[in-house]
């Protein structure tokens, strides 16, 4: 839809029985539309942010997308978007959910780096990295409070006219995630391609790392003024996160040292147990490589492209401005460093569909290291946990099998490894009960991780139900330590199946899956039998 139409579609409506009144459409993607409104209640602006239709059809979605807010809302920090209500209304006749933000006078991170582009070829290095370290101090909140992103991306990242960078839009990925809509089947996964990890791209289960991996796409495009994995389509996106390199930032831009180049070549490895291990160290790595620094202007590569690998697109990243476009090279304005450079006047929610992903592709040299951990197995399993992700171009998320792109991955470069998924173990949960798995003796086993345990108040304590106080909610056994679950189970008098679950990433013994998922409601006194996808440690 049009914004005229938009706006003429929800001009003078209100939701929340009349407490906010829709003005203006400050921007609209591919899940939702955001309006500036009125709380008549508080007497100020507010940002509210309406799910598309189709996102709402289903109760049990719209139940799922608030619990998600209530979370999202008690995220306190200084670079997050503030979440102050949410609730669902009708608008045209159609039950349509609603998230009231803080009203954020600025722009996307997207138009920012457009701006920079047009003037210096790409963001100077020191601005990119100070962004990029706010960014991660915003993941590290969320992150503590077990809320991964899972849509990192310039269009989810607002720099205010204070110069002070906001993240947001917590929350509505894991909604949409969440498995309780048909929209969001087994295997299927919300994002944007061109910031997905490998992991999400194969329709694995995400964590923390996930998101790090996102945030070194978006560290690469500011640096560099173009995406490191670009394709004429989703599934071509999705196939360069699984197969593809990226080329050094600095063959790009000469004006980057090498500490760049290790920080975002860390940071985009395929294997998660390569990455950083939380936002706080790459934070903290980040600021360390900015204060090194010396503050230069960017110095682009003439026709310098990002890659030049079969089956994916090499178009070099075309100027912003095409009416008269900037030549090559050298920046066209003295770089002058400061904080994030001076604000546009142009405050509010730009359209966030305006800023289009610069078409390139994918591909880059490897940088070896003698003592990494065993490759990461990128087969995809016909029984992974989690979802794979595309998009069109533009950015906007949109919803692709991750079997699809499996396809792709397999046509490409490797043949598909299926899931030992048929020998089921049907256990009580006590601590001799085995997981089956593999023996160390294979290669690329990778042992247990103690480290990663659930307490067993989460079963004999488990929280309560938001809809019927009879029930309680299904505890997240995800990424955690068999043992430590079967105790658990055990303790609260739970049965459990257990099915093995060959990768090499998390170690033997780490839970990769569950079903019922997490959160789901269940009857205590009628307990189903909670199916568990295990890890043997084992290559696919």
């Amino acid at each position: 839809m049009s914004q005229d139409g938009a706006q003429g579609r929800h001009a003078g409506r209100s939701v929340a029985g009349g407490r906010y009144q829709l003005r203006d459409l400050l921007g609209e993607g591919g899940m939702a539309s955001v309006h500036l409104a009125y709380d008549t209640v508080l007497d100020r602006h507010v940002a509210i942010k309406t799910l598309h239709t189709e996102l709402g059809r289903e109760q049990a979605f719209r139940e799922r997308f608030r619990r998600e807010a209530q979370s999202v809302a008690k995220l306190t920090h200084t670079n997050i978007v503030s979440v102050f209500d949410t609730g669902e209304d009708e608008l045209e006749g159609l039950a349509t959910p609603y998230i009231v933000m803080e009203y954020i006078e600025g722009k996307p991170l997207g138009s920012v780096l457009e701006e920079d582009v047009h003037r210096y070829g790409a963001m100077p290095a020191d601005k990119a990295l100070k962004v990029t370290a706010d960014v991660l101090a915003a993941l590290e909140i969320s992150h503590e409070m077990g809320l991964v992103h899972r849509d990192i991306k310039p269009g989810n990242v607002m720099v205010t006219k204070r110069n002070v960078v906001k993240v947001m839009d917590f929350g509505i990925a894991r909604a949409m995630q969440s498995g309780v809509t048909s929209m969001t089947q087994t295997g299927m996964v919300v994002g944007t391609p061109q910031y997905l990890s490998p992991e999400q791209a194969l329709g694995r289960g995400v964590d923390v790392r996930s998101d790090l991996y996102s945030v070194g796409i978006m560290l690469f495009q500011l640096v560099t003024g173009r995406l490191p994995f670009e394709a004429d389509s989703p599934l071509a996106i999705a196939y360069a996160h699984v197969q593809e390199e990226p080329v050094a930032p600095s063959s790009i831009n000469r004006s980057l040292p090498p500490a760049v180049d290790a920080l975002v070549a860390r940071a985009l490895k395929k294997n998660p147990n390569e990455r950083f291990p939380s936002a706080e160290a790459m934070r903290d790595e980040c600021l360390r490589v900015a204060a090194s620094l010396t503050a230069a202007a960017p110095s682009i590569v003439p026709g310098a492209r990002t890659s030049d690998g079969a089956g994916v697109s090499s178009a070099v990243f075309p100027p912003v401005d095409r009416a008269t476009p900037p030549p090559p090279g050298p920046v066209q304005t003295p770089y002058q460093p400061g904080p994030y450079g001076t604000p546009s006047p142009a405050y509010g929610y730009p359209q966030q569909s305006g800023y289009q992903a610069p078409p390139q592709t994918a591909a880059y040299a490897p940088q070896q290291s003698s003592s990494t951990p065993p490759p990461y197995n990128l087969s995809p399993h016909s029984g992974a946990p989690g979802g794979g992700s595309g998009g069109q171009k533009g950015g906007r998320g949109v919803i692709i099998g991750s079997a699809v792109v499996a396809v792709v991955a397999v046509a490409g470069l490797i043949t598909a490894l299926l899931l030992n998924g048929g020998n089921g173990d049907d256990t009580g949960g006590g601590p001799g009960s085995t997981t089956g798995s593999s023996s160390s003796a294979v290669a690329g086993h990778k042992g247990p991780d103690l480290t990663k345990t659930i307490e067993t108040t989460k079963c004999t304590e488990p929280e309560e139900s938001y809809n019927d106080d009879k029930k309680i909610r299904v505890p997240d056994f995800v990424f955690k330590n068999i043992q430590t679950v079967k105790s658990c189970f055990q303790a609260a008098g739970w049965r459990m199946k257990i099915k093995n679950y060959d990768e090499n990433t998390y170690g033997e013994g780490t839970v990769m899956d569950q079903f019922p998922s997490a959160g789901t409601d269940v009857d205590p006194k009628n307990m189903p039998e909670i199916e568990l996808s295990v890890s043997t440690g084992d290559p696919s």
